[in-house]
């Protein structure tokens, strides 16, 4: 389960005063949750937190990753260039200039030799309400990059550039961090979400282009390389409900188990210790799942008293500063894709279905819940949202879970009523203890898979829209 924080209580509040007391309001979307696997949605997360058949319509969520050398050489580029080879990248050519940066975490100033590149506009199939970046990078030491938004509303005017996130996957030279108290009156960025303040005003943003700065230490030649770069966007509806779907084939992935809560106490400045540590324990393990682990060496500074010491790695190599935690989704997704081979998304699902195919061509993925303890029967705990890893299904169609928040590794494998999870995981609006109207997670997920997929998962991955 995740702590909550400042973030996700001023947002709960925003989405609650916009969407008033009335349970019919329009909300604005919730967090996005890949196929099979733990996600959530930014108001789920940031709060404490027309319904669709067995065939949702396409255009509530809209997915464009750029990847490929060709896509690369589409941008527009100020001091960066597309490498071309098995997986294309950007990497910096020849530095547009010198910048200082203050880090706010450490306040170390220091100065950083960067170049850009600027995606095409994008214009999603949807006009959204919630967009959601996420990125997959190698940054060696001594560089770090910068990822930015942009766009057009559905009145013509345009947002500021918004920061999505700094990142690096080490920490010896930046604090990783989302940025606060970005806002245009209309729009505002929760951590690692880009939201509309005011659904139902019937405000949308059209189009977005995503920025790209890479740093390095000056007179260097080292450089970032970024192999994937794009966003989720979505216009969900506002339902307290979602209708049922019906049980697909049953089928079940050999998927490693890890319990946070074997890790409470260890690291408490990576967001309190491991009864916080649900997104990270759930990124190890499909991780794992993939065949790629830690090396001996980067796990050297933890404890060797500590069990499952890659557990505490991923906390501490997904943890946003100013978050303060270690759920910020794309943080998350950027960890999985630092491994070799390995690529990693934020999305939206728009249904158990959807969830259904992904497991069954063998890729499990992480979904964001919340609910009250009676919601979801056999957890035995409630929450303002959580992580967990989808595995399978059964022949019943209930869902096959590996919930972290478990006392024990082996008890982690978790069997969960099919409409219960499927309509705790796709409501974008929910009731609290008190009775108050909060925030749901509208299907959001994050999706790691191997570079090069085998045909049928690639089939699938493609009728989503991630490749």
């Amino acid at each position: 389960m995740t702590s909550s924080t400042p973030r996700r209580t001023v947002l709960a509040a925003a989405l609650a005063a916009a969407a008033g007391t009335a349970a019919a309001a329009p909300a604005t979307a919730a967090d996005p949750a890949p196929a099979t696997g733990p996600g959530g949605t930014a108001s789920d997360r940031a709060a404490d937190g027309a319904e669709r058949g067995h065939a949702p319509a396409a255009g509530l969520v809209d997915n464009r990753f750029w990847s490929s050398y060709t896509d690369w050489r589409c941008g527009a580029a100020t001091g960066t260039k597309a490498v071309a080879g098995l997986r294309p990248g950007l990497v910096i050519a020849a530095p547009a200039g010198l910048v200082d940066y203050t880090d706010p975490h450490t306040g170390r100033t220091s100065a950083w030799e960067y170049a850009s590149w600027t995606s095409p506009v994008h214009t999603p199939a949807v006009p959204a309400t919630e967009v959601i970046a996420s990125w997959n990078a190698s940054t060696p030491p001594g560089t770090w990059l910068q990822v930015e938004l942009s766009g057009t509303y559905s009145d013509a005017t345009t947002t500021p550039w918004y920061v999505m996130g700094r990142w690096a996957s080490g920490d010896g030279d930046i604090r990783r961090t989302s940025v606060d108290d970005q806002t245009d009156g209309r729009s505002t960025v929760w951590t690692d979400t880009f939201a509309i303040d005011d659904a139902a005003s019937g405000l949308r943003l059209r189009s977005y282009r995503l920025r790209l700065t890479l740093h390095r230490a000056p007179g260097t030649d080292l450089t970032p390389t970024v192999w994937r770069i794009g966003a989720m966007a979505s216009d969900i509806p506002d339902r307290f409900t979602v209708p049922a779907t019906e049980p697909g084939l049953d089928h079940e992935l050999d998927v490693p188990r890890y319990s946070q809560n074997t890790h409470v106490g260890q690291y408490p400045e990576y967001d309190n210790g491991g009864e916080a540590w649900c997104s990270p324990t759930s990124s190890q393990m499909i991780v794992e799942y993939w065949g790629r682990h830690p090396s001996a060496e980067q796990l050297a500074w933890v404890n060797p008293a500590f069990a499952d010491p890659q557990v505490c790695h991923a906390a501490r190599f997904t943890y946003d500063h100013q978050y303060q935690g270690c759920g910020n989704w794309p943080f998350n997704a950027a960890y999985a894709a630092a491994y070799p081979g390995m690529n990693a998304v934020v999305t939206r699902l728009r249904s158990l279905t959807e969830l259904e195919s992904l497991v069954r061509v063998g890729i499990p993925a992480i979904t964001s819940q919340s609910f009250r303890k009676e919601e979801l029967t056999g957890a035995g705990y409630g929450t303002s949202g959580h992580l967990m890893t989808v595995i399978g299904f059964t022949a019943d169609g209930d869902v096959i879970a590996n919930d972290p928040a478990s006392p024990s590794n082996e008890a982690v494998r978790r069997v969960y009523r099919r409409r219960e999870w499927e309509n705790i995981w796709l409501r974008t609006k929910r009731y609290d203890a008190n009775g108050k109207v909060r925030s749901g997670t509208g299907g959001v997920c994050y999706l790691y898979w191997p570079t090069e997929p085998a045909p049928g998962r690639h089939r699938v991955l493609r009728s989503l829209g991630l490749v």
